[in-house]
């Protein structure tokens, strides 16, 4: 009897996994996917849509480039326009991938292990989308080495006391780390593709990917305490990135930035956002490749869970900016506070509230958190929501300065959309190419979940 409890508890605490699964089926399952299953035109055409867009914005970039950055909307007093609003919006759908991967793995949650390994992809791709920002809005991009502290004859050194300097370091940092997590990883599963593999090349490739993996005790020993060690270096960057990020606004004396709500602030949109993105991901993922014993309603509610509580916190920091503006007896925050609700950009506000605190509610029901087809929906919402609320925090505050005499309004051009819809195309791309060449679920970590009275076959 009590056998018996202990193997229900394994079954509850695993993804739902058909009984006649086993080791071997399991990996057959995944691995076909990127070893055997043929590239359909629906692939082809999604890729083809992506990589056109991605063409879009370096045609963009390069007309940037040639005439320099007044072919966007940014004046004075807006010097910061889409480039920072797209940055900060890119490095918080980042950071569900780390949160994901790392936390929960150091909490020993289970339901993880079957989007971990595309969620840590997605981190990757959008910090590189949000890097392309910082590296042309100050419009000499072939001086960027510049905030580097590389060695030089001058003894020239960027400016530490700027916040933006921080932000290279920081997001840097949880680039490298996030990358040698992902990595190293993907290292079990390169040497199970290698073997499996029939075509020549691919061995060559996945064999050297592996690095030599042979699945011994001594490399499973190796390996997960150097997984664990850089999961517990990744865990504070989940925190780090994006409060350096908010410092960007909090350590400036612009009116409604000047708070020291933001880091919390950020961070909580950040993680919001990006479990929305890793939804939005999960959702195609999971019918288009047939992998509902996989990534199951239980994944899809966690996660509708994890946006619920993170809505919430980010609900409570727009209700303490309200409160303090009100409140504070600072003029100039009031006047900020009455421009938001009243002034000329008063519309995309009041969207920003409807897509991150009303529509976001639904998710209090059950049939709501476990549909995928409403959960898409509602995640998407959210992802126009958070870029809504950057581009309310960055453009608004601007427009309004201390002194009317510099008063200002924000009119992004063709060449700003094109720049950011391209990233997107970017981010998708990447995103075709990762499903199409590497396991999109971590093989050795769902087989772990098998009850050992279920397992059948082979490793």
């Amino acid at each position: 009897m009590a056998d018996h409890l202990k193997q229900s508890a394994v079954v509850e605490r695993a993804p739902v996994i058909e009984p006649g699964h086993s080791f071997a089926t399991v990996t057959d399952k995944i691995s076909s996917i990127v070893l055997t299953r043929p590239t359909t035109n629906g692939w082809i055409f999604g890729f083809a849509v992506s990589f056109l867009a991605t063409m879009m914005m370096l045609f963009a970039l390069g007309v940037l480039f040639l005439k320099g950055v007044g072919i966007w909307g940014i004046n004075i007093p807006i010097g910061w326009g889409f480039a920072i609003v797209n940055f900060v919006w890119w490095i918080g759908i980042g950071h569900a991938g780390t949160l994901i991967s790392a936390i929960l793995l150091l909490l020993r949650q289970s339901w993880r292990n079957s989007i971990n390994r595309f969620a840590e992809a997605m981190t990757l791709f959008a910090v590189a989308c949000a890097g392309v920002f910082p590296g042309v809005h100050t419009g000499r991009p072939w001086l960027d080495y510049w905030m580097f502290p590389y060695p030089n004859t001058m003894n020239y050194w960027p400016q530490f006391r700027s916040p933006l300097i921080w932000d290279v370091f920081a997001v840097s940092t949880y680039f490298t780390v996030s990358l040698l997590f992902w990595f190293i990883g993907l290292i079990p599963d390169f040497g199970t593709l290698r073997d499996r593999a029939h075509n020549k090349y691919a061995q060559m490739i996945y064999g050297l990917l592996s690095m030599g993996w042979r699945g011994s005790a001594r490399h499973w020993a190796r390996y997960e305490m150097a997984y664990l060690l850089l999961a517990g270096l990744a865990t504070p960057l989940v925190l780090s990135v994006h409060t350096v990020v908010s410092f960007d606004f909090a350590v400036g004396i612009v009116p409604g930035w000047h708070t020291t709500i933001f880091p919390p602030y950020f961070v909580a949109g950040a993680i919001y956002s990006g479990f929305a993105m890793v939804l939005m991901l999960a959702i195609p993922i999971r019918k288009i490749y047939n992998l509902e014993d996989f990534i199951t309603d239980r994944h899809l509610q966690n996660s509708a869970k994890v946006m619920l509580a993170t809505g919430w916190i980010v609900a409570y920091g727009y209700a303490i900016e309200a409160f303090t503006g009100w409140y504070g007896g600072n003029r100039y925050d009031a006047g900020l506070l009455y421009n938001r609700l009243h002034g000329p950009y008063a519309f995309w506000y009041y969207m920003l509230l409807l897509c991150n605190i009303g529509i976001p509610q639904l998710l209090w029901f059950r049939k709501m958190r476990t549909h995928p087809v409403f959960l898409f929906l509602i995640s998407f919402v959210i992802l126009v929501g958070m870029w809504l609320e950057r581009f309310v925090i960055i453009v608004i505050s601007l427009t309004r300065d201390f002194v009317p005499s510099s008063f200002g309004m924000y009119y992004p051009t063709k060449w700003d959309w094109m720049t950011y819809i391209g990233t997107i195309g970017m981010f998708l791309t990447a995103m075709f190419l990762f499903v199409r060449i590497l396991p999109m679920i971590s093989i050795f970590e769902i087989r772990q979940l098998l009850p050992e009275a279920k397992v059948e076959g082979k490793h």
